[in-house]
């Protein structure tokens, strides 16, 4: 039996709190507490996938959707990429990237979050799939690394500044890779008169509707409002109504239990990095669950849920049907919620566009992925069908270096140069901006 996240956590940070100069006792209660947090932060998601999912799976059924690509869920795309013959080489050059970027200077998040290396890793063991060339298997790894470690610095603002998280990053590709979208999708919309005018926020809901705008009700509200678009009966509508409401409720209470345990880690990797680095500020790279409770988030995720079948029946060129990734869209719009600055409009208009790109490379990609899991003895088509899920090469960032090192290098590489300088300088002074922004604030608070 593997020793999961909530296990190995506690460890990692316990370590990073000795080498940042905390006494093992207080090192050990930071990393405890985070750990316990974090599996708080866990159970609840799991009750939300475990109430939501059949939920959403039912939907898909009622609104007889027919597409031919099965969503199986990140979970079974997770198991392939572990049971990979290459991926302790890949696991091996995405820390050596992380540390040699360190020791450059070309980033500060410190990237602890073991688990979701297997989000850089599969876009590498894809190639080596098509190819058979492992030395392109670790250059695509290699690429996706360096620029997972570069947005989550570039995004590391907006987790300090939107959720209250400082010196923390998300190296979390799921999570990420709606960045590119989001980013100049959310400039746009501000250039466009009347629409850059609507700012309906969930904290307008709780301000205008009083009781019903209450975070706990909206939970209840949405989540009954999904229980009878899946036909429910009324008692497992109410049921899955309380479950949503628990969640609006139990996650944010989680997240301070995290941050508590945070915050000595924080405050000694400030002065370690005071003494020794002359001032620079490396930040904590986590997993995305830190941040999916938000009640912003959750409440977008929500109502993304059935419009995402519906965006799946009247794409065109979709043939993928959502069914297990369904309950995991909070992680997918996350980081969008945050670039809208909560902006449920905006929010709820660019999470579709990312769920769309989503859907489409998945159809793109799900001959090779389902021929993937099938090599590695995970055979999880039914009756011949294809398999795909929101994660892999799914995610557009997967997908674009996916298809670089798999196409004509000659053509594809200077491509894919060309839109990772073009997003390295658009994200760049998006996050000096916010830096800039988030400065000045914490100097007029003092």
């Amino acid at each position: 039996m593997k020793a999961g996240p909530t296990v190995i956590l506690p460890i990692i940070i316990t370590i990073v709190g000795l080498i940042f100069g905390l006494k093992l006792a207080k090192a050990f209660r930071s990393g405890l507490t985070i750990g316990i947090g974090f599996a708080g932060i866990i159970l609840v998601i799991d009750m939300m996938k475990s109430n939501l999912g059949p939920a959403s799976k039912a939907m898909v059924e009622n609104f007889g959707i027919k597409l031919d690509i099965l969503d199986v869920g990140w979970g079974a795309i997770a198991a392939v990429t572990w049971g990979s013959p290459i991926i302790a080489i890949l696991i091996f050059c995405i820390l050596a990237t992380n540390i040699v970027m360190l020791v450059l200077k070309a980033t500060d998040t410190l990237d602890v979050d073991i688990w979701n290396y297997h989000h850089m890793a599969i876009v590498g063991i894809m190639v080596y799939f098509v190819t058979k060339n492992v030395g392109l298997s670790i250059a695509a790894t290699v690429v996706m690394a360096i620029i997972t470690f570069k947005l989550s610095d570039w995004t590391a603002p907006l987790v300090e500044d939107f959720f209250g998280i400082p010196g923390v990053s998300i190296p979390t590709m799921s999570a990420l890779s709606s960045v590119v979208i989001a980013a100049p999708l959310n400039w746009l919309l501000d250039k466009i008169p009347g629409i850059n005018k609507i700012d309906f926020k969930v904290k307008d809901a709780q301000k205008y509707l009083g009781f019903f705008g209450e975070p706990m009700i909206l939970g209840l509200i949405l989540g009954s409002i999904i229980g009878v678009l899946a036909k429910y009966p009324v008692s497992k509508i109410l049921s899955l109504g309380v479950s949503m409401a628990a969640v609006m409720v139990l996650i944010p209470k989680m997240t301070s239990l995290f941050m508590e345990g945070l915050m000595p880690i924080s405050e000694a990797a400030q002065k370690f990095t005071q003494k020794k680095f002359k001032g620079r500020k490396f930040l904590i790279g986590l997993d995305a669950a830190v941040v999916v409770g938000n009640e912003d988030v959750i409440t977008t995720a929500l109502i993304l849920t059935p419009l995402t079948i519906l965006i799946a029946a009247i794409l065109p060129g979709n043939r993928v049907l959502p069914f297990a990734d369904l309950a995991v869209i909070t992680f997918r719009v996350a980081l969008v919620v945050a670039i809208a600055r909560g902006n449920l409009f905006k929010s709820i208009i660019i999470g579709g566009v990312c769920m769309a790109a989503v859907l489409l490379a998945g159809t793109v990609t799900a001959p090779v992925l389902t021929q993937l899991a099938t090599s590695t003895g995970l055979d999880l088509s039914t009756n011949g069908s294809l398999i795909s899920s929101f994660a892999a090469t799914s995610l557009t960032v997967s997908f674009l270096v996916y298809k670089a090192f798999i196409s004509n290098l000659v053509i594809s590489i200077p491509i894919l140069v060309l839109v990772i300088g073009s997003v390295w300088v658009f994200m760049s002074k998006l996050s000096k901006k916010r830096a800039s922004i988030l400065a000045t604030k914490e100097t007029s608070q003092a």
